[in-house]
């Protein structure tokens, strides 16, 4: 099958603002590709399929209406099909690489760019059909897809109960039952366990370097070691600094 000098392509993605922003990169990695349709949910994207026979589809795994699994069943052997999903690093070995593709959430536009490579590779061979890889992603277990990271904890003040987002926290500490959480201008309390704030932290924001500390790397002023050599932790808007443990100190090496 022969395409064009022009290929077409349809993105679905229910997120707006992630639709948006994967077109722009698109635009401007790829400006040979014509956008022909856009998608927010996924009976929306079958109609569109349908109608417009895109030779590429950027598509959500998960889409109100119709999963994207089931919107690439109807898509297999007719469009190129590259998934954007939340789907973990190791869940995504499922896919496979001469039938699929897949991007992160949230979007990498280097990856992007490898992805587009290996699409103008393809794009003069008829697309194959990915019947089999659908069938190893259906079977993954549904909690394969990351839960969205925390963003804001409610904290107590004295008798106050305040609203804090992640990105005012220069650091957690525990401190018996309870946590401290430390930001620029004080210190409040919350129940939720130190253990439990790392899973539910972006670990690229949030660094543990201590059993008993999680630190935001953006609070980070720089790193000391004491007259004892153990490694310390100067911050850019709080006076105290903080410890870190000998088994933590490889985040460090580069400072």
């Amino acid at each position: 099958m022969k395409h064009s000098a022009h290929p077409t392509a349809l993105v679905a993605e229910d997120e707006a603002a992630l639709r948006g922003e994967l077109i722009e990169h698109i635009g401007r990695l790829w400006p040979e590709l014509t956008i022909v349709g856009e998608a927010s949910d996924g009976i929306q994207a079958l109609r569109l399929l349908d109608e417009l026979r895109p030779d590429v589809l950027f598509l959500d795994i998960q889409m109100p209406g119709a999963t994207g699994l089931e919107v690439a069943r109807q898509a297999s052997g007719r469009s190129r099909v590259v998934f954007v999903t939340a789907y973990d690093e190791h869940a995504v070995a499922a896919f496979d690489h001469g039938a699929v593709d897949y991007l992160l959430k949230p979007l990498q536009p280097a990856r992007l760019f490898t992805a587009i490579g290996r699409l103008k590779e393809r794009l003069g061979d008829t697309p194959s059909d990915i019947g089999a890889v659908l069938d190893r992603l259906a079977a993954l277990p549904a909690g394969a897809p990351s839960r969205p990271h925390l963003r804001w904890i409610n904290a107590s003040v004295g008798q106050t109960l305040k609203l804090i987002t992640v990105d005012e926290v220069v650091y957690f500490a525990a401190d018996n039952k309870y946590t401290r959480v430390a930001t620029r201008d004080g210190e409040a309390l919350i129940r939720k366990p130190l253990k439990e704030l790392v899973e539910e932290l972006d670990p690229q924001q949030f660094w543990q370097i201590h059993r008993s500390t999680l630190v935001n790397a953006t609070a980070i002023a720089g790193a000391t070691r004491d007259f004892r050599g153990r490694l310390q932790l100067k911050l850019k808007d709080r006076s105290d600094t903080l410890l870190v443990a000998e088994s933590y100190a490889h985040l460090f090496k580069q400072m």
